[in-house]
């Protein structure tokens, strides 16, 4: 410390001021830091606290408030030395460029998911299909989509690959259409079974009105009529209801006794291998 005050006044005055000026700083870097912590976690919670704001950009507001606040920060500490700030903005544009070209895929991710904030193909809580990717929506970052398979596997997901691929919103429309297929024996009564068909289709008090369900021949060939059976319910309840009516109509058409289901016999006649059909015949 002797030797500060051995130097000449003018130099004394520039390491005090340097000294202050590094000290101050550091002091705004920590506490802007700081603050950009606490402030982007208190806007996340005040706006997961507000229903009527849209959950897809609560994570997005909140990370733009905070990186805000650091880039004022750091204004803030260049300031402090004396770096003029209209210069930096120039100097920061030139190295953008450069960035930008050597992060070209990561910038694209940017991008991506601010066209899928504004296009809304989907929005937190949903339940989608892109690619290889399916499950529910949790978060929609700045540069990756966090997405829940059915299985609770976490994946997170480029927004750049979400924004180039088909995407399949499963929870957008209110109204959900099941349908699966089955095939009869050609000996059985078609209308017969089409009649039980729709009379447990529409006993259920989850199925729509209104499209009115339906039981079409899809197709008939060598191994027997398949009727494609259709009906309406609400999005949330679409599996469960398609699970009870097949268990349904398996049930009730097992004990039909008009109606069979194809069979196939595998019998050896010589050689080679013959395969032969023959009705499933209730027991």
């Amino acid at each position: 410390m002797s030797e500060i005050f051995n130097l000449p006044p003018e130099l004394r005055l520039l390491f005090v001021n340097n000294g202050i000026n590094l000290i101050a700083a550091i002091l705004i870097l920590v506490v802007g830091w700081t603050l950009a912590r606490l402030v982007g976690r208190w806007v996340r919670i005040g706006l997961n606290r507000i229903p009527q704001f849209d959950p897809t950009l609560r994570p997005l507001v909140a990370s733009f408030v905070r990186y805000g606040i650091l880039a004022v920060t750091v204004i803030a500490v260049l300031q402090r030395f004396g770096v003029e700030t209209t210069s930096l903005i120039a100097i920061l544009g030139a190295a953008g460029i450069a960035v930008g070209l050597a992060l070209q895929g990561t910038l694209s991710n940017v991008a991506a998911g601010v066209m899928l904030l504004l296009v809304r193909p989907f929005r937190v809580g949903d339940k989608i299909r892109a690619g290889d990717t399916v499950g529910v929506v949790r978060e929609i970052q700045m540069f990756r989509t966090i997405v829940i398979t059915d299985d609770l596997l976490y994946l997170s997901v480029p927004n750049s690959v979400l924004f180039a691929t088909t995407i399949v919103n499963e929870s957008r429309e209110g109204r959900r259409r099941f349908n699966f297929p089955i095939m009869l024996d050609h000996s059985s009564d078609i209308a017969k079974a089409r009649h039980i068909i729709l009379d447990i289709v529409a006993a259920n008090p989850k199925v729509l009105k209104a499209p009115a369900p339906a039981a079409p021949i899809a197709s008939f060939d060598q191994n027997g009529v398949t009727l494609n059976v259709m009906g309406y319910t609400i999005t949330a309840d679409s599996g469960s209801v398609k699970d009870a009516i097949q268990l349904e109509i398996f049930r009730s058409l097992t004990e039909e006794e008009s109606v069979r289901f194809p069979r196939h016999v595998v019998s050896l006649r010589g050689n080679p291998l013959v395969i032969t059909q023959e009705p499933l015949k209730p027991s």
